[in-house]
């Protein structure tokens, strides 16, 4: 994926101005501090909001995985969650429930096709928001710290997940620790690139810059 000069305005405010940038790499993690632009750079490769100018070069399917799965579940059940994408798309809908099968047997998450879910946990509730994702064939993951409101167990079991999936991800977060293992890092300050390259040399550059 590709930025080439973007400049975004949200209502009257600037986030992006002549804004460039190359994500090329398997694991990318996005750091920064509140409001550096990190959500909107996601938003952004999503196509949920468009530049007034500049362009964005992405042949991939993306998908996107929200900070909260209460933002992102539409479904009272959980295989209607994972099948909606594909249904709407036309699918025979007993395929589509055959795939969704596969998939949550694969990830170890067939007790979860039967639940409502307002039933599942905060963690259950993510897996389900990642695998309903996955679920449209995406070749590009974006996650927007999607792990805030889980504890470090059910955090380290969701990393493993991910760190074994074959998309492109793009992960935005405030846990470096997360992101100790990704190809590079980026750090977004006031909506530009303050620094791009290996996950070593950003983080102790961003933890100067942050420690004071």
């Amino acid at each position: 994926m590709i930025l080439q000069n973007i400049t975004l305005r949200r209502n009257d405010q600037l986030v992006f101005q002549d804004l460039s940038l190359r994500l090329t790499a398997h694991r990318t993690g996005l750091v920064g501090l509140n409001g550096s632009g990190k959500t909107s750079l996601l938003r952004l490769l999503m196509r949920l909001e468009e530049p007034e100018q500049g362009r964005l070069e992405n042949t991939k399917p993306v998908g996107l995985v929200f900070q909260s799965p209460n933002q992102q579940i539409l479904f009272p059940t959980v295989m209607e969650e994972f099948c909606f994408g594909q249904l709407e798309r036309g699918k025979e809908p007993k395929q589509v429930e055959a795939w969704a099968k596969a998939l949550a047997s694969e990830h170890g998450a067939e007790h979860l096709l039967k639940r409502s879910t307002h039933e599942c946990s905060e963690g259950e509730k993510q897996l389900v928001c990642i695998l309903a994702v996955l679920m449209d064939e995406p070749q590009v993951l974006l996650f927007d710290e999607p792990f805030a409101s889980l504890d470090a167990r059910v955090t380290r079991a969701m990393m493993r997940l991910i760190e074994k999936l074959p998309q492109q991800v793009v992960m935005a977060s405030h846990n470096l620790e997360l992101l100790s293992h990704f190809d590079e890092l980026i750090w977004m300050d006031g909506g530009q690139v303050k620094m791009q390259g290996p996950v070593k040399q950003v983080r102790e550059a961003f933890e100067v810059f942050t420690n004071g």
